[in-house]
């Protein structure tokens, strides 16, 4: 009988006692969900928070998500064609290890077909806060005046972020008209935080599905709109999110 590609060693160097159980689980993780599930999906995730990706897990019960530590993953799967897990998936992992120098991605892993997920994929988004290095779809100006949403005590805040404020008769009050940020400007993180403080959410929560993996057919990419890309380069390094 041959041997199967799942029972590979593999080296993990430079690692601590714990680090290296960790490593471990969410090698052979990996590999028993290539076993398990009939297609894989690389996802880039655009405009990301955890809960929402908590959310994302709770609607996918019956499948699985693994998002950061993508390096390991790779390790899982296998870079090579000698070290791959199951035929052709090393090209994967190589695609999966390159996207991260542009952005956040991750896999899913899962038994529903491939018209679903990607029916599902093109109709998911939510309005999100944008983070600092977001590029603004649009200009957002506030006109003199008082600013009734917020209370008296968040005066100084708002004027170390930036803001013209002063306080006039227990009203924070806009001394004069102030650009929040210009359309095409690559937001800070004070312009970031007033628009948070604004409740004004300009990003999307979306994911883009890059290719897809089964055992027949191998690895295949998938086109991703055009005008999905521009920010997606701006998301944080996949490496501090611990989140597997």
């Amino acid at each position: 009988m041959p041997k199967s590609k799942r029972d590979k060693k593999i080296s993990l160097t430079n690692t601590s006692k714990k680090g290296l159980v960790l490593k471990q689980r969410i090698i052979e993780d990996v590999k028993k969900c290539v076993e398990d599930y009939n297609r894989v999906f690389l996802i880039s995730i655009q405009n990301t928070r955890n809960t929402k990706l908590l959310d994302l897990r709770a609607e996918w019960k019956d499948s699985r998500l693994f998002f950061g530590k993508i390096r390991i993953i790779a390790l899982g799967l296998g870079k090579s064609p000698e070290t791959e897990v199951a035929d052709g998936i090393h090209k994967l992992a190589n695609v999966m290890r390159n996207h991260t120098m542009r952005g956040q991605c991750g896999l899913l892993f899962t038994n529903r077909s491939k018209k679903d997920v990607i029916e599902w994929a093109n109709t998911y988004e939510e309005l999100e806060y944008a983070r600092a290095g977001f590029i603004a779809p649009n200009s957002i100006e506030l006109p003199e005046g008082p600013l009734p949403q917020f209370q008296h005590s968040m005066e100084p805040q708002l004027r170390q972020l930036g803001m013209p404020t002063a306080l006039q008769k227990g009203v924070i009050n806009l001394i004069k008209p102030y650009k929040v940020c210009q359309k095409d400007d690559v937001l800070t993180s004070e312009q970031a935080q007033i628009l948070k403080l604004l409740d004004k959410p300009l990003a999307v929560f979306k994911l883009l599905l890059l290719g897809v993996y089964t055992k027949k057919n191998g690895f295949k990419k998938l086109t991703v709109p055009e005008d999905t890309k521009e920010n997606d380069e701006e998301e944080m390094d996949v490496e501090k999110d611990n989140d597997t």
